[in-house]
């Protein structure tokens, strides 16, 4: 059975369509590691508080990579900036430079 509210799911061109799974779990599994490493460092790893503090610019990074995936793919800044929470001029100065 789907969970999916059909009058709030906007129909995405063909081009956009994707098949998208288990999105929800893969984030949450993310934010496990994250935070079991951040646990580790408090028991007093203190040498691995570096490596805790470098996943803030890998996250950027990837960020950074979904987007421009995103524009490739065909979404506009203002889809992008909407789920992000921004306007799409921040996304577009944050992320921005591509042309497609």
């Amino acid at each position: 059975m789907s969970t999916v509210k059909k009058p709030l799911t906007p129909k995405l061109p063909r081009q956009k369509r994707r098949n998208v799974v288990e999105n929800d779990e893969f984030a949450a599994f993310g934010r496990r590691i994250i935070r079991a490493h951040g646990r580790r460092v408090a028991t007093g790893d203190v040498e691995a508080l570096r490596d805790l503090v470098a996943l803030s610019s890998v996250i950027d990074d990837a960020i950074g990579e979904a987007v421009i995936g995103l524009r490739t793919f065909g979404y506009s800044w203002s889809e992008i900036g909407s789920r992000l929470g921004i306007s799409k001029q921040a996304a577009q100065q944050r992320w921005g430079g591509d042309k497609p």
